[in-house]
C-alpha cells in the first residue's frame, strides 16, 4: 500500500534482469488518455482505477537513435523487438509492403532458427501473424504466395542467432518514418488543427492527414525552453531571433504527458553526446565478453557439427561399400552353386554315356559271336547257303554299325570327362574368389585427429562437463577487427538488400489493388518517387550548422516552478560546449513565425 512507483518499477526490472531501465516505464490509462507511472509518487496516489487488480503495461517509453549502438543487453533488444513488431502489425507504425516481407523473414529467423527444408515445409507459417492486414489486403496474393516470398528471404538468413536476427529487424524498423514518434492532436494560435510528434530527435509538426513527413522540426539542440500554462504549450527556440511557437492541446493532462516525454527524450539526447557512465561502460564490457564467449561457443559447435557431418559421410560410405561387398559375395555364392550343379549334371551324363558305351560293346561282341557261329554251320542246300550268306552279310553290316556307334560313344565319353574336368576347375576358382572376398578387410582403421585450433584463438579447456575459457588481450582486438569487418560487410550488403527490396516491390506491383491503397501508402509512394527527401531525418539533416550549443535554461515558463527543466538548472546557464565536441546534428530553423503558426 505504501509502495512508490520506483519500488514497483524496480521489482519488474529485477524480475526481467533488465539494467537499461532508462528506456522503459509502466503505462496505464486514464479516461482514454495514456499516462506513465511516476517513480517518486505512491502507486495508489495516481489516478488509476480502484478496481482490483490494477493493470499496468511495461513498455518502452523512449526509443534509441541507433539501436545497434545504444542497446547493450540482449533482454533490452528483445523487448524493443517485441514492441516494435507489435506496433508494425497493429499499423501504429507505417511499413511499406516490401519492407514488411523482409522484416517478417527476420522475425521467422528469430523464432525458428536456421531454415531446414525437411522441417519447415509448405504451410508452416500458416498460423503466424507476420504481415500487417493493410499489406495483405493491398495485393491479390494468397497466403501461400506470401509464405513463399517470406521463406525465400528466410533461407538467406542462415547462421544468424536469435539476438542477431532481432537486431537486424530493429535496424530496418528504426528507419521507418513513424518509428518511435508519439503523436498528439494540437491547435495553433489561428485554430488550425495539427499534430505534434515527440521522438528521440526532437519535436515535429505534422499535418493531421500526413504523419510521415513533418511540416517543420525542432531538434533538441535548437530548443531553449519548453513550458505550458494550463492548455497552452510554448516552445522557445535557442535562436532568439526566431519567434516563439505556441499551441494548445485538448487537456491539461496531455500537456503534462508531452512535457514528461520532452524532458526524458532531451535528457537521453544529451546523454548520448557525452562519455558513457561507469555503469554503461561496465555493461558494454560485459556485453563484449559475452559476445566473444558466444562467438567461441558457436565456432566450437560449428566445428563439432562439421566433424559429425564428416563422420556421418564416412559411415555412409562404409555402409555403401559393405553393402556392395555383400552383393558381390552373394553373386559369388550363386555362381559357385551354379558351377557345382553344372559339374554334377556333367558327371551324371558322363556316367550314363559310359554305361551306354559298355552296352554297345557287349552287343557288338554278341554279334561277332553270332557271325562266327553262322560261318561254322554247314548249310547243305544252296538256298540255305544263300539265305545264310545274306544273313552273314547283314550281320557284318550290323557289326560294322555297332563298332562305329561304339567308337562314337567312346569319343563322347572322353569329351564329357574333359568338360567335367573344366567344371571342377571353374568350381575351384570360384571357391578361391569367395575365400578372397570373405578374408578381405572391410575398411582401414580410422583414427580421427582433431583439427588444430588456430594459433591466435583463445585457449579453452574441457574438464568433465564444464567449459572454461581463458581470454587473451588479442581476443578483444581480434573481436574489434571482426566487428569493424562486419560493419564494412553490412554497408556492402545494404546496397544488395535495397536491390532485393526493389526487385520484390516490382514483382508484386502487378498484383496491387490501387483502389485499396491507404493515405499513408500514397504518401509513402510520393516520398519514394521524390527520392525520400521529405522524411523527418532528412528534414533535420538539411539544416544549417549551429554555431554553438548552450546549456538550456529552465524548461518551466513563468509561474511553473514544479515541472522540471531540460537544462542543467532553473534559469541558469552552464559552460557551453561547442557543437563539434558534443556531436550534435546540424541545426534547422523554422522559416519564420507565420510558417510556424500555419
Amino acid at each position: 500500500m505504501k509502495w512508490k512507483g520506483k519500488d514497483l518499477f524496480d521489482l519488474v526490472c529485477r524480475t526481467l534482469g533488465l539494467r537499461e531501465t532508462w528506456f522503459f516505464g509502466l503505462q496505464y490509462t486514464i479516461k482514454d488518455t495514456v499516462a506513465w507511472l511516476k517513480t517518486d509518487k505512491k502507486v495508489l496516489d495516481h489516478d488509476v482505477s480502484k478496481e482490483e487488480p490494477v493493470t499496468f503495461h511495461f513498455l518502452a517509453k523512449f526509443y534509441p537513435e541507433n539501436a545497434e549502438e545504444e542497446l547493450v543487453q540482449e533482454i533490452t533488444q528483445h523487448l524493443f523487438f517485441l514492441q516494435v513488431k507489435k506496433q508494425i502489425l497493429d499499423e501504429k507504425i507505417y511499413c511499406p509492403p516490401e519492407a514488411s516481407v523482409l522484416l517478417a523473414s527476420y522475425a521467422v529467423q528469430a523464432k525458428y532458427g536456421d531454415y531446414d527444408p525437411s522441417v519447415h515445409k509448405r504451410g508452416f507459417l500458416a498460423q503466424e501473424e507476420l504481415l500487417p492486414k493493410r499489406v495483405i489486403n493491398l495485393y491479390q496474393m494468397t497466403p501461400e504466395m506470401w509464405e513463399e516470398r517470406i521463406t525465400a528471404w528466410y533461407a538467406e538468413h542462415r547462421g544468424r542467432a536469435r539476438d542477431e536476427a532481432e537486431m537486424e529487424y530493429l535496424k530496418i524498423a528504426q528507419d521507418l518514418e513513424m518509428y518511435g514518434v508519439n503523436y498528439f492532436a494540437i491547435r495553433n494560435k489561428k485554430g488550425t488543427e495539427l499534430l505534434l510528434g515527440v521522438d528521440a530527435l526532437g519535436l515535429h509538426i505534422y499535418d493531421p492527414e500526413n504523419r510521415l513527413t513533418p511540416k517543420i522540426s525542432f531538434p533538441w539542440n535548437e530548443i531553449r525552453n519548453i513550458s505550458y500554462s494550463d492548455k497552452e504549450f510554448t516552445i522557445k527556440p535557442l535562436d532568439k531571433k526566431i519567434d516563439v511557437f505556441k499551441f494548445n492541446s485538448s487537456k491539461l493532462r496531455v500537456n503534462k504527458l508531452i512535457l514528461q516525454l520532452c524532458i526524458g527524450n532531451h535528457d537521453l539526447f544529451m546523454r548520448r553526446r557525452k562519455a558513457d557512465s561507469l555503469e554503461v561502460q561496465q555493461m558494454k564490457a560485459q556485453a563484449r565478453e559475452e559476445k566473444a564467449r558466444k562467438q567461441m561457443e558457436r565456432q566450437r559447435l560449428a566445428r563439432e557439427k562439421q566433424m559429425r557431418e564428416e563422420a556421418e559421410r564416412t559411415r555412409d560410405e562404409l555402409e555403401r561399400r559393405l553393402l556392395q561387398m555383400k552383393e558381390e559375395a552373394t553373386m559369388a555364392n550363386e555362381a559357385l552353386m551354379r558351377s557345382e550343379e553344372t559339374a554334377d549334371l556333367l558327371a551324371e551324363k558322363a556316367q550314363i554315356t559310359e554305361e551306354e558305351a559298355k552296352l554297345l560293346a557287349q552287343k557288338a561282341a554278341e554279334a561277332e559271336q553270332e557271325m562266327q557261329r553262322i560261318k561254322a554251320t554247314a548249310i547243305r542246300t544252296e538256298e540255305e547257303k544263300r539265305v545264310m550268306e545274306q544273313k552273314v552279310l547283314e550281320a557284318e553290316v550290323l557289326a560294322l554299325k555297332m563298332a562305329e556307334e561304339s567308337e562314337r560313344r567312346a569319343k563322347e565319353a572322353d569329351q564329357l570327362k574333359q568338360d567335367l574336368q573344366e567344371a571342377r576347375e571353374a568350381e575351384r576358382r570360384a571357391k578361391q574368389k569367395l575365400l578372397e572376398i570373405t578374408t578381405k578387410p572391410t575398411h582401414p582403421p580410422i583414427n580421427p585427429i582433431p583439427a588444430p585450433l588456430p594459433p591466435d584463438m583463445s585457449s579453452f579447456n574441457l574438464i568433465g562437463d564444464s567449459l572454461s575459457f581463458d581470454f587473451k588481450d588479442t581476443d578483444m582486438k581480434r573481436l574489434s577487427m571482426e566487428i569493424e569487418k562486419e560493419k564494412v560487410e553490412y554497408m556492402e550488403k545494404s546496397k544488395h538488400l535495397q536491390e532485393q527490396l526493389n526487385e520484390l516491390k516490382t514483382e508484386i506491383e502487378a498484383l496491387k489493388l490501387k483502389e485499396r491503397e491507404t493515405a499513408l501508402d500514397i504518401l509513402h509512394n510520393e516520398n519514394a518517387d521524390r527520392g525520400g527527401t521529405s522524411s523527418k531525418h532528412n528534414t533535420i539533416k538539411k539544416k544549417a550548422p549551429l554555431p554553438a550549443v548552450h546549456s538550456h535554461p529552465s524548461l518551466l515558463g513563468q509561474g511553473e516552478p514544479a515541472l522540471g527543466a531540460l537544462g542543467a538548472g532553473a534559469g541558469g546557464t552552464s559552460s557551453g560546449s561547442s557543437e563539434q565536441a558534443s556531436g550534435l546534428r546540424p541545426s534547422l530553423r523554422p522559416s519564420g513565425s507565420p510558417g510556424c503558426e500555419d
